[in-house]
């Protein structure tokens, strides 16, 4: 909502330069042009705004492959299909329930009035457009669906090699149709988390502060992935009778890291993309900005996890380095509009600690995350929002936010996802459809719940990568 009004006054103060009223004016006076018509770079504009949003669309939805390779890559080969599936399930089930419920629920005002500002809904399908919109219903609707996307496909990671496909479709569709548009409304709807401080001609003074989502969007799919992990309980074989921990290394780290470089250009489409307004000289100086600033975190979140890698373990650890960049990544989609550059390095350094730190306080406590999704996207995801109340940023020095807003912002929607996608857990395992059994975790989910093989070799007894 903020970038939309920031195009809104991009727009407006163009207007008033002198060298744009003159040849306005030049052109009355030839009187080649009818005063009604709107101006031309108008609908330059227009169309400039709304492709350049569609291509950062694009490379959201990219990242869903970039998902699925960090996934398969850190998980034995025998599960490859069904994690897969998943992510074809996450982006397919998601649309369409985006579409249908969770689109009406997260922009209820984009359909009428709204006076609620916990629970809303404005319709079903895509809202009308209107003469002076700033983009189009579609690609509004579009942008937000792979978002919808990015956060239920968080999960899966945290999930894989033990849980039933039908469970999973039933989370999923939960989540994104239901529970992220619920929360995403506080914040980007203009629910109660924006509303904050003085009430001023209709618009409050302060709210809590999430640029792309760190909160919004990964630490819903962080927490909901930790309530996955929790209730599933470690794959087969993960800790020892005395509670050792044995370590089951993915089949392919090129995957990961094949993962991890999409997901990184994918974040060029979620950070500076959430500018939404492109189409002036301002717009594009805070576009690119963000980019650089996203850039920097990545690089400092992989430096720091090395390191600290290096010194827990003795050896520096890759898929430590790659976690690290993708915690930079998350800690950074908060605050990269507010950060300076110089900050935007802490954000991500201090993400990139966090990673190792918590995937070793996770292994600690015998929670299985394969792929180290709550560390990520959760953990991160809280840094990253509370970073605006604690780091030196514009939101703070312009009085927007504050220590105790971005607290309660954080709190509530991380407090959200984890309880209601644990009741959602619970009842699944409570009626058995949660974990499939040992013997078909042990034959790999591949042939137990798909019945095929990823791979060739897997066929031939014998042949299969555990």
């Amino acid at each position: 909502m903020m970038g939309i009004g920031g195009s809104l006054a991009s727009v407006a103060s163009a207007q008033d330069e002198p060298s744009a009223a003159m040849e306005t004016a030049e052109v009355a006076d030839a009187g080649d042009a009818d005063p009604e018509e709107p101006a031309a770079d108008a609908g330059v504009g227009y169309a400039f705004d709304n492709g350049f949003l569609f291509l950062c669309a694009v490379l959201v939805l990219f990242m869903q492959a970039g998902f699925a390779m960090v996934e398969v890559g850190l998980n034995s080969s025998k599960n490859t299909i069904n994690i897969l599936s998943k992510n074809l399930m996450d982006l397919s089930v998601g649309a369409l329930l985006f579409f249908f419920i969770g689109f009406g629920l997260m922009y209820p005002g984009s359909y009428g009035d709204v006076t609620n500002g916990y629970f809303a809904f404005g319709g079903t399908g895509i809202y009308e457009s209107s003469p002076d919109q700033t983009f189009s219903p579609q690609v509004d609707w579009f942008f937000q669906a792979v978002f919808a996307a990015t956060a239920a496909t968080i999960v899966s990671g945290a999930v894989a090699g033990r849980m039933k496909f039908n469970a999973y479709l039933v989370y999923s569709a939960i989540l994104t149709g239901l529970i992220y548009p619920i929360s995403g409304y506080w914040k980007w709807g203009g629910g109660w988390l924006m509303q904050f401080g003085d009430l001023v001609d209709g618009e409050y003074a302060m709210g809590f502060q999430d640029f792309a989502g760190s909160a919004v969007v990964h630490a819903v799919g962080g927490f909901a992935g930790l309530a996955g992990a929790i209730f599933l309980g470690p794959r087969l074989g993960r800790y020892t009778a005395e509670g050792k921990s044995v370590p089951l290394p993915g089949h392919n780290v090129a995957f990961a890291a094949l993962g991890v470089f999409i997901l990184w250009v994918g974040w060029y489409g979620f950070n500076p993309g959430s500018q939404l307004a492109f189409q002036s000289s301002a717009d594009i100086d805070a576009t690119v900005f963000i980019a650089v600033n996203t850039t920097l975190a990545a690089a400092a979140g992989v430096i720091v996890a090395t390191a600290v890698s290096w010194g827990l373990f003795g050896k520096p650890d890759l898929t430590m380095g790659l976690n690290g960049a993708l915690g930079g990544l998350v800690g950074i989609t908060a605050c990269c509009d507010a950060m300076s550059n110089t900050m935007s390095i802490v954000v991500g350094g201090v993400a990139g600690a966090l990673v190792v730190l918590s995937i070793v306080v996770l292994d600690k406590a015998k929670i299985d995350d394969p792929v180290g999704a709550f560390p990520v996207h959760g953990v991160c995801g809280v840094w990253g929002c509370m970073a605006l109340g604690i780091l030196p940023n514009a939101h703070l020095e312009s009085g927007s936010t504050s220590f105790m807003i971005q607290l309660i912002g954080t709190a509530s929607i991380c407090a959200w996802a984890f309880i209601t996608m644990s009741v959602v857990f619970g009842v699944l395992k409570a009626v058995g459809m949660l974990r499939v059994s040992p013997q078909e975790e042990q034959a790999g989910l591949d042939i137990s719940e798909h019945g095929m093989h990823a791979y060739p070799s897997d066929a031939v007894a014998g042949g299969s990568v555990v």
